[in-house]
């Protein structure tokens, strides 16, 4: 498997059908899905020629904190249906790979547990809030506990988008297989029997006491991102009263929001439309992300997810003033595959891509990379620079 591309087909075969649409699907028609792919197709970047490329420093610094590579691991929940102890692996990879875990609320294994599994690496614990907020209480006491040493709040969740895939594929938990489900399953003995091995999973950071009884309706509001739309701007200071710690907000794709987040103190953002996973007609990411730059104007640092498949990617990331970048599906279709080696084999595959991007733009470390062609109007630039790809803008 020499790509992501390549990773993805092998976890369509791998997990059931509706294991794999929840995994790679997205919201409505999913247009917006299309249009990440195609929109970072249509970023070119212009190589420099004769300049000493023979040492590489992709490195990147963070709240203090180096990373091997100008990537993380996106949080996704629901690791543990794709692989049992999908977390754990998920952790030990980026243990290995020197870069940051961030472990969603929609966890499978206890946030103690994934601290375990990986004692050296840097784990984030991403946050959504739910009506009752003394789940996030908790959940920011044990982080705390655990050492994680940095909060991701997702704010692009009041509701969940319109995920007709899964809701043609009766998805919910607890799971009840119909008979098309169950011929599915009997297709794909491998995940059905490590399944059953590994008992289902559960959100099983829902509650501190690991001998509390966990909540049937709080779990089903889980999955269904039945979050707190009371949630705003004023609940920042909550949160700040139980988490000292660097807070970052994902999910932002406005310039004006970018300006109130940065104005009420918050340390770092991060532009996502949630992998096209929400609002279908929503902006991407990469369009979104020099606005964003700009906005803040250098006063935070700024991180973007949502499409990223290739090393050339990142560097195209890079290059419009993004900080870093999350992976999110690449990671989950070597979870799927290969467990723990596949997740690593996806993030060094796309480490040599962002290697061999940056020798053949005649850059040696990210930092020359984005500030070398991150001009002073990223945004003008964006939409005069690239020229548009012909080809198919289906991410498939």
């Amino acid at each position: 498997m020499l790509n992501v591309n390549d990773w993805r087909a092998a976890a369509r075969r791998t997990l059931p059908r509706f294991v794999y649409e929840y995994v790679d699907g997205a919201a409505e028609d999913e247009r917006c899905l299309a249009r990440n792919r195609s929109a970072l197709d249509a970023v070119s970047l212009t190589p420099r020629v004769l300049r000493d490329t023979r040492r590489i420093d992709p490195k990147v610094s963070l709240f203090g904190q180096t990373w091997a590579q100008p990537f993380a691991i996106a949080p996704t929940g629901l690791n543990g249906l794709i692989r049992p102890g999908g977390d754990l692996m998920g952790a030990a990879a980026a243990q290995t790979m020197g870069v940051p875990f961030v472990l969603s609320t929609a966890s499978n294994e206890r946030l103690e547990a994934v601290r375990e599994a990986a004692p050296q690496a840097q784990l984030w614990l991403q946050l959504y809030v739910m009506e009752d907020r003394s789940v996030a209480e908790q959940l920011l006491r044990r982080a705390k506990a655990a050492k994680f040493s940095a909060l991701v709040l997702t704010v692009d969740v009041p509701v969940s988008g319109l995920r007709e895939k899964d809701l043609r594929n009766g998805f919910k938990v607890p799971f009840k297989p119909s008979l098309p489900m169950a011929i599915d399953l009997m297709r794909h003995p491998a995940w059905s029997l490590r399944q059953a091995m590994g008992g289902g999973p559960k959100f099983v950071n829902l509650v501190e006491d690991t001998k509390a009884r966990m909540s049937a309706q709080a779990q089903a509001a889980l999955l269904a991102r039945a979050m707190d739309r009371g949630l705003d701007w004023y609940s920042l200071s909550w949160l700040r009263r139980h988490w000292a710690g660097p807070l970052l907000v994902k999910g932002v794709l406005h310039p004006n929001d970018a300006r109130r987040a940065q104005r009420e103190g918050v340390d770092a953002l991060i532009v996502s439309n949630h992998g096209a996973r929400q609002l279908d007609v929503a902006p991407t990411s990469i369009d979104q992300l020099p606005r964003v730059v700009e906005a803040v104007r250098g006063g935070i640092p700024v991180l973007m997810d949502s499409g990223i498949r290739r090393g050339s990617d990142v560097a195209r990331a890079l290059a419009l003033g993004a900080h870093a970048v999350l992976i999110g599906r690449p990671v989950l279709y070597g979870l799927a595959v290969q467990g723990q080696s596949g997740i690593e084999r996806v993030l060094t595959t796309l480490a040599s891509e962002l290697e061999r991007t940056m020798i053949l733009l005649g850059e040696t470390d990210v930092g020359a990379l984005r500030v070398s062609r991150s001009p002073a109007d990223p945004y003008k630039a964006r939409n005069a620079m690239p020229s548009r790809s012909t080809g198919s803008t289906s991410p498939r």
